[in-house]
């Protein structure tokens, strides 16, 4: 095993195929949960809420295994170091940050489009998606989506997207560039229309973070920041 104090950053064939992997993973996740429900559902927004958070499971599940295995066979076999997984104080800056995001960022983006198109990117109509998720979670239901939605979605999509991604682009070519490539890529991902500026915008603050500070500490708290007052104004 290589030393900690050494870590490298992935290729971007490499880092592209274990963000493929994960897309597979987490489609055949969600087929496999739908079958087993015996519910006949098209897809995870038909069903209750414990089958979209098995599905997640599995997804995560299956995203930290080849992060692992691309640490174990492409870099130093230590994910910590491979990905810049650390935290320091000033870190905490990010949980303004994501507040302001949602609050300001989000706003400035969208309230030209409401005016001029008041229908199509109204608060309903933009709202929809999360929307959609946090009515089907109820009861005890609604700790899983907490936990889910501030816990582990930022630190498992910030370790794929700006800790594999980014600094695997980042080490070969520039870094507006690199940053401009991983929002677009992040914001896609999410098949999400309405949303995708809103996504690439703060796709772009959460690249930020990560490569002005060397480590995810700052973009993990905005990104938790972030969904955590989502799910404040949706409730």
């Amino acid at each position: 095993m290589r030393p900690i104090a050494e870590p490298t950053r992935a290729s971007i064939q490499v880092a592209a195929s274990a963000w493929f992997a994960t897309l597979v993973a987490s489609i055949v996740g969600a087929q496999i949960v739908i079958a087993l429900s015996g519910r006949g559902g098209d897809s995870l927004t038909d069903l209750p809420f414990r089958y979209t958070a098995a599905a997640l499971v599995f997804q995560w599940g299956s995203t930290i295994a080849i992060l692992w295995f691309v640490s174990a066979r492409c870099l130093t076999g230590h994910p910590v170091a491979d990905f810049a997984l650390r935290f320091k104080w000033i870190d905490a800056l990010g949980i303004p940050l994501g507040i302001l995001s949602q609050l300001v960022l989000l706003e400035l983006i969208y309230w030209p489009l409401r005016a001029l198109f008041e229908d199509t990117f109204s608060r309903v109509e933009l709202e929809r998606p999360a929307r959609e998720l946090t009515d089907r979670a109820s009861g005890g239901w609604k700790v899983v989506l907490v936990v889910a939605v501030v816990v582990c979605a930022p630190v498992i999509e910030e370790i794929l997207y700006r800790g594999l991604l980014l600094r695997s682009l980042d080490a070969r070519i520039a870094d507006m560039l690199a940053l401009l490539i991983s929002a677009l890529w992040f914001a896609a991902v999410h098949i999400q229309g309405l949303q995708f500026l809103g996504l690439f915008a703060f796709g772009l603050v959460l690249g930020s973070c990560v490569q002005r500070t060397g480590r995810l500490g700052m973009a993990i708290l905005t990104h938790a920041a972030f969904n955590a007052t989502s799910l404040i104004l949706l409730w």
